[in-house]
C-alpha cells in the first residue's frame, strides 16, 4: 500500500522515484482517484488518469525477460500533490522463488537470439532491490551484449 501525504512544495519532490517493476506483472488499484501515476514514453512523462473502479496492469522487468524483450517493462513514478492525499495498492506477480527467470526457449531462434541471462528468481530479485530501484537499470545487468561479427 502507497501512501503519499498533500505537500505544500509538489514541484520540490517526487512521490516515487522512476523505476520499472521488477516482479513480472504488477495490478494497481488507485483507491481515491487521485492523479499521480506517470508513465515513460518516448522521453516524456505521461499522468494516467485514474479511473474509478479499474486496475492499472504494468508489465515488470520479469516479464520483459520471460518474453525476450517482446512485453516491455515500462518505467514510472509518482508524483504528490498538493492539497490531497494519494493512496494505492499494488499486488506484484512473479514467478516462485525455486524457479529461474530467463527468455522463454521457444522465444530464443537465430533470429532472435537470447537478450538477457537466466538467474535464479531469488537471485534477480537481490540483484533488482541492490540497484536501487533506479529506472531500468537492472534490466543493462542482464542483458547480453551480442557482437555482431562482420
Amino acid at each position: 500500500m502507497n501512501y503519499y501525504p498533500p505537500c505544500p512544495q509538489p514541484d520540490q519532490v517526487i512521490g516515487l522515484n522512476p523505476h520499472s517493476d521488477g516482479s513480472a506483472l504488477t495490478i494497481l488499484l488507485q483507491l481515491n482517484e487521485m492523479d499521480g501515476l506517470q508513465i515513460k514514453k518516448d522521453g516524456m512523462w505521461i499522468p494516467i488518469r485514474p479511473l474509478s473502479d479499474a486496475f492499472v496492469v504494468n508489465v515488470g522487468d520479469m516479464l520483459e525477460v520471460q518474453t525476450n524483450g517482446i512485453y516491455r517493462s515500462i518505467e514510472h513514478r509518482a508524483t504528490v500533490n498538493s492539497e490531497k492525499e494519494r493512496i494505492s495498492v499494488a499486488a506484484f506477480h512473479s514467478p516462485h522463488m525455486g524457479r529461474y527467470i530467463g527468455p522463454t526457449p521457444s522465444l530464443v531462434t537465430p533470429r532472435s537470439p537470447a537478450l538477457f541471462k537466466t538467474v535464479a528468481t531469488s537471485d534477480f530479485l537481490k540483484g533488482y532491490l541492490a540497484s536501487k530501484i533506479k529506472g531500468k537499470s537492472y534490466l543493462d545487468v542482464l542483458r547480453i551484449k551480442n557482437e555482431i561479427h562482420e
